[in-house]
């Protein structure tokens, strides 16, 4: 499936790296890989056309940190996406250094946890991941922190500029071993949060409509209690149109929940996908362009595993190079860096050893793509959204993703295989977060739509 490009990271030294996330550093419309460092420097992995390059910035570098989680999301409706690094110097419970909430402010990032009005609320516990949440659908997000051993955390910006965590007043401050986080509107019409814990049960929090939510992973039979989760992804598994849970649980039985039409969750993973391993990121993605998205299990200090959809059921793949039998990932994103119409896998590697970065790319084929890009009534990206894509035959659903635990958030894009053979007749339909829906005829394909979002 795979071939190493990592020749074209520019400078790649072996290094401590965690969380990898896809975003757009410098305002230029094109988007970037950040990875975090772990006593090193914070990584900005910018395209110029012929190679990855390194964006040096000595506040995002941030090497006195040890960085493990990152995310990004427009908190402050400026239309440009903040960043949030998690750092964690020690396994759970209270840390010695707080996480960095990095605004853009004319090119000059500030980390507002700095400013003396909102270090009372500080994060100053070990967490795990961190993803985004447009939790009443304006188009302004929130970053939402699985802490370990602590009371999770939901930091919004008020209508002063400070930052508040709302956690307790919107019933999600539950303690627990967080791990990992999705967040989407997976079970209501608003952006809900999947909570993947180890050592109990995973909570996931309904939205009730009002900005505020409820938890009802028993109720829905996804709480499995006796794993611990590390990566996860969403996915249309069975091809019913609606979006179903995939994830890893660390040296435990892996999980594919599809949802019946009851609304509880089935775990239905056959036994070559659910043998255990030592796994990290979970990533759903079409790699190869074929209108089936693969399931890819980064795993620590053992082969990397890689399933597809083939003839009605899932089964193994040969993921090439990607393999990695004996590297440390911790950490994967994908995103069209080059913008060929292919997704790049970008993993990073650390924990136990300095490794550097590793870079593959699907081999070439005939098939075709398509990319819907939908932004916020700012005009950032607008995490969170549903993108449908119609065709004769069948529809394909993706969602932008808002973080996908473990520690990482996928580019912010909905990205389509069409096969060799596409249909001539394709409609795509965007639902966003605040309730608005459009419907696009699509004209061309292999080509990227940015969709703005309704008046």
């Amino acid at each position: 499936m795979f071939k190493d490009i990592s020749e074209l990271i520019r400078f790649n030294p072996p290094q401590l790296g965690y969380g990898v996330a896809v975003t757009d550093i410098d305002g230029d419309a094109e988007f970037e890989f950040v990875v975090a460092g772990f006593n090193f420097p914070n990584r900005v992995l910018k395209w110029n056309g012929r190679a990855l390059v390194d964006l040096v910035d000595p506040v995002l570098a941030d090497n006195q940190r040890q960085a493990i989680g990152v995310a990004a999301a427009d908190i402050n409706g400026d239309g440009r996406e903040e960043i949030y690094f998690l750092n964690s110097d020690t396994f759970g419970g209270r840390k010695r250094f707080g996480d960095r909430l990095y605004l853009n402010r004319g090119m000059r990032w500030v980390d507002l946890f700095d400013l003396e009005e909102n270090q009372g609320v500080m994060n100053l516990t070990a967490g795990r991941s961190v993803a985004c949440v447009d939790r009443d659908g304006d188009g302004r997000y929130g970053f939402f922190v699985a802490n370990y051993g602590g009371p999770m955390r939901l930091y919004e910006l008020n209508n002063e500029g400070f930052v508040v965590d709302v956690a307790s007043r919107v019933g999600v401050d539950l303690t627990s071993s967080g791990r990992s986080l999705l967040s989407l509107p997976l079970v209501s019409s608003g952006m809900d949060v999947f909570a993947g814990n180890e050592r109990g049960a995973n909570f996931l929090f309904q939205n009730n409509g009002d900005g505020t939510f409820i938890e009802i992973a028993e109720r829905v039979g996804i709480a499995d209690s006796l794993e611990n989760v590390r990566g996860v992804a969403v996915l249309d598994a069975d091809g019913d149109g609606q979006l179903d849970i995939a994830y890893g649980n660390w040296e435990g039985p892996h999980r594919l929940f599809v949802r019946t039409p009851q609304g509880v969750f089935r775990n239905v993973a056959p036994p070559e996908l659910a043998l255990p391993s030592r796994v990290r990121t979970v990533i759903a993605a079409d790699f190869d362009n074929d209108g089936y998205e693969e399931l890819f299990f980064n795993n620590f200090g053992e082969p990397n595993r890689l399933f597809g959809f083939r003839n009605g059921e899932w089964t193994r793949l040969n993921p090439g190079a990607a393999l990695e039998s004996t590297e440390l990932g911790t950490g994967a994103a994908v995103c069209d860096i080059n913008r060929d119409g292919r997704l790049e896998l970008l993993v990073s590697h650390g924990e136990a050893a300095m490794q550097p970065i590793t870079l593959y790319a699907p081999h070439a084929n005939l098939s075709h793509w398509l990319r819907i890009l939908p932004l916020t009534p700012f005009g950032a990206p607008a995490r969170g959204t549903i993108v449908k894509l119609h065709a004769r035959d069948r529809t394909q659903i993706r969602a932008i993703d808002a973080g996908s635990g473990y520690l990482c958030q996928m580019e912010p894009v909905a990205h389509f295989g069409l096969g060799p053979e596409p249909d001539d007749e394709l409609t795509v339909e965007v639902h966003w977060p605040s309730g608005a829906h459009t419907i696009l005829d699509i004209a061309q394909i292999d080509r990227l739509y940015t969709i703005e979002h309704p008046e």
